[in-house]
Order: C-alpha cells, then structure tokens, then sequence
C-alpha cells in the first residue's frame, strides 16, 4: 500500500499540488494556503504561488 503524500489543492481553480503534511486542512480537504482554505472570503485572487489565479467558484 502507497501512502498518498501529495495532492491537488482542493480549490476548485488553483493549480497547486501540495504536500498533505504541510497543507491547510479544512473541512476534511487539503489546501495550499489560507485563503484557498477559507474558498477566498476575502475575494483574494491567487494564493501567492507563482504563476496561479485562482479565485473562488
């Protein structure tokens, strides 16, 4: 059995794989910031990785 240690963030539009050990967990998904964890709330574009945008849905 392989133990999964890297995964797309759960936003629906970013772009990022992350690493599950250093990811944001919310609501039993991983994520690679905070503001992809909290679905972009604060209307933020991007989560500060080169190269993507990604926004809420």
């Amino acid at each position: 059995m392989t133990a999964v240690t890297q995964m797309k963030c759960a936003c629906e539009s970013c772009l990022c794989i992350v690493d599950v050990s250093k990811a944001v967990q919310a609501e039993e998904q991983y994520y690679c910031s905070e503001g992809c964890a909290s679905g972009h709330a604060d209307n933020t574009k991007g989560c500060g990785h080169t190269g993507c945008n990604c926004h809420s849905s």
